[in-house]
């Protein structure tokens, strides 16, 4: 109890699979850790940040300070500022210790089909994409996320928390978990059901494992709370093991502590598979992470101090809001047989982490409801698909909670074709649903190969054979293309297979802008710098190899004549007509002070000067790269480095004609109403630092 009315510890996790991962780690560790050690606020001795043992490469840590110390405190003014701006660029998340845990028992590889049914706000999904680009070479890994949200309002913050990471293999998706339709792929030329590699089930709960955030769990907390939510975390889980592959693993996820939230769905669960399903011991796969195992007896007690022990014991009146599923197994060979004792338990005293439950599971055979199942594939097998399969006349055997409500989506696993699709167009779901759910999305158009906007694109960047055009799409079926986005082939063939089961929020990374006067310049698209990475491979032309104080000086000068630029540059640029560029910066290996990874700016070359197109954040990213001083104190002065107006945004002057390229207008179009709304039962934090 002493633990959990201590206030909870500042915990932060730099994004691994970026290249920068490691000058991150190095600039925390030499810049600010130092600074931080041995200061006292308000009475407070601040310890020095340590990394969270469990967590692989030193890529997690954690203080004492307090999120309100480190936002009014003037001594730790800079590190806040630091933290504020690499957050907004994705290479820092800001999310409590115990919310690491699922992702990383997933074992997540390149190639796995990947679900999270509950995703928002989004720190776990982060994670999930992470781990999916653990290759930065590969542009398009062979699998995805599918990451999906009950509230319409917080897919939106679920979308701002992905794209952070610009991938081209995340879909956020708008459903309830507890019936998400089955999804379906073309393979070799017939339609399969999707199946997932791995599937993350963090679901809905009271959230007592977080008092120590949530101080109104003190206060509103009941123990009817776990009784109303029990019905549908099985339900939810039910149907996360349902879009499994034979062979994967789901996690199953609280932040509560209530058994009746966590061993009573695993028991309910294992006890419906008859052995299809299996408790993983997942105690080797995060060393130094300390826990107790889960129980395997408890009571229930009633709002009213009742308690009750079995089923048989519950009063008749009583039967509708306490169900069997939240006893524990009478049977002992059956409870010994499901070996409760894998599930593992994190309390607050630990570690110094909130309160938290986690389970994986391991899917053996088809559940006994279902004729098929597919087999988890290898890596460059086909993927996770089976044919459809007939779900069960009841979701369990009676002793369920409440049923699982029908599925619009799965009444027939292979819908009849719409009579006049177009091919290419994945439209908005049908007008029935977008007036119930209040759901309105743009529709996601892809372009053909002989689309007329490609051949100047393809002209001007010389992009290779290889380019995948049929992966690019736009958000508009008529009227001029303002942006053009792209996505893996393997999302590709969910959006054209499923727009008429799947409500999509937003899926793709943009790669191209219009400029209004562009094609003066040979192209009416520009580079945006959200897709640089993802466009690298494919583009030959256009290219300027800078170094590090060209680097300095793109990023700290408004407009710089070319003149400014080193002799390298300087000729390579004057080479180059005015237009779009990519500004790319090689590591150095014989100078150890220099950025030891890649850098890519997207930028404009115009008849004597040269700019990059930076979000701010991003600008100032790389400035402390470099070893430019970009922190101003709260009278606007700076130590050093770039002024006010250099740092901003350079795209708000950009050349004639062209669009301006604010931070905002960096966002998706659909991103437009995303407001969100807290959840207690999350034991995320992605609130701004």
């Amino acid at each position: 109890m002493e633990a959990m009315r201590e206030p909870l510890p500042a915990t932060i996790r730099i994004t691994g699979y970026k290249s920068h991962a490691k000058e991150i780690l190095h600039t925390l560790k030499e810049k600010y850790f130092k600074d931080i050690q041995d200061l006292e606020i308000d009475g407070q001795k601040i310890e020095a940040p340590q990394a969270l043992s469990w967590y692989p490469d030193e890529q997690a840590w954690h203080t004492n300070m307090s999120r309100k110390i480190l936002r009014k405190s003037p001594l730790l003014e800079k590190f806040h500022q630091f933290l504020v701006s690499e957050t907004e660029c994705g290479n820092i998340s800001r999310q409590e210790a115990v919310s690491m845990i699922p992702p990383l028992l997933l074992k997540i590889e390149p190639h796995h089909k990947i679900l999270d049914m509950c995703a928002a706000p989004g720190s776990k999904t982060a994670q999930l994409i992470e781990m999916l680009h653990s290759d930065m070479d590969v542009p398009f890994p062979e699998g995805f996320v599918i990451a999906n949200d009950v509230d319409n309002k917080r897919c939106y913050l679920l979308v701002h928390q992905a794209k952070r990471l610009n991938s081209p293999c995340i879909m956020v998706v708008n459903h309830d978990a507890s019936c998400i339709p089955r999804l379906m792929v073309e393979q070799n030329g017939t339609k399969d059901v999707l199946f997932y590699d791995r599937v993350l089930c963090d679901v809905p709960c009271s959230g007592d494992g977080t008092m120590r955030k949530n101080i109104d769990v003190w206060k509103k907390w009941t123990t009817s709370n776990s009784l109303h939510l029990h019905g549908l975390q099985l339900r939810i889980a039910v149907r996360g093991v349902e879009q499994l592959a034979v062979g994967g693993r789901m996690v199953y996820s609280t932040c509560s502590l209530n058994p009746i939230e966590d061993e009573a769905v695993i028991a309910s669960l294992l006890e419906k598979s008859e052995g299809a399903l299996e408790l993983v011991d997942a105690s080797a796969d995060l060393p130094g992470l300390k826990y107790m195992p889960g129980i395997t007896s408890w009571k229930l007690m009633t709002k009213e101090g009742q308690w009750y022990s079995d089923w048989s014991e519950v009063p008749t009146n009583r039967h509708t809001q306490i169900r069997p599923t939240m006893f524990p197994p009478t049977d002992p060979e059956k409870l010994q047989s499901m070996k409760l004792e894998r599930c593992m338990r994190i309390l607050p005293h630990h570690q110094n982490t909130g309160g938290f439950f986690v389970a994986v599971l391991m899917k053996k055979g088809p559940m006994p409801w279902n004729r098929r199942q597919p087999k988890l594939r290898n890596k460059g097998a086909t993927p996770s698909t089976a044919q459809p399969e007939e779900p069960p006349a009841e979701e369990g055997d009676g002793e369920t909670p409440s049923e699982e409500p029908p599925c619009i989506s799965d009444a027939s696993e292979n819908p009849p074709e719409p009579e006049a699709k177009k091919d290419g167009v994945c439209g908005p779901p049908p007008s029935k649903k977008m007036k119930l759910f209040g759901f309105k999305e743009d529709p996601f158009v892809f372009l053909t190969e002989d689309d007329p906007v490609f051949p100047p694109i393809q002209t001007f960047y010389n992009l290779s054979s290889d380019f995948p055009k049929l992966n690019v799409l736009t958000r508009t079926h008529e009227g001029k293309k303002r942006h053009l986005y792209m996505v893996s082939k393997e999302l590709r063939n969910v959006l054209l297979n499923n727009s008429e089961r799947m409500k999509v929020i937003n899926t793709g990374v943009k790669v191209w802008s219009r400029n209004n006067d562009g094609e003066q310049f040979g192209c009416a698209f520009r580079l945006a710098q959200e897709g640089i990475y993802t466009l690298n491979p494919y583009i030959r032309a256009r290219v300027i190899n800078i170094s590090v104080e060209d680097v300095k000086v793109l990023l700290t000068e408004e407009n710089p004549f070319l003149s400014r630029l080193g002799e390298d540059a300087h000729a390579q640029a004057k080479k180059l007509e005015m237009g779009s560029i990519v500004l790319r910066y090689q590591p150095d290996l014989k100078d150890p002070d220099a950025p030891q990874c890649p850098i890519e700016l997207c930028g404009w070359r115009g008849k004597t000067s040269i700019r990059a197109f930076v979000p701010r954040n991003e600008r100032l990213h790389y400035l402390r790269m470099v070893g430019v001083e970009v922190f101003k104190d709260k009278q606007g002065k700076k130590e050093g480095g770039a002024s006010e107006s250099q740092e901003g945004n350079a795209e708000n002057t950009e050349e004639p004609g062209q669009e301006e390229d604010t931070a905002e207008q960096e966002q998706s179009d659909t991103e437009q109403n995303g407001s969100a709304q807290s959840k207690t039962n999350n034991s995320e934090d992605v609130s701004s630092t």
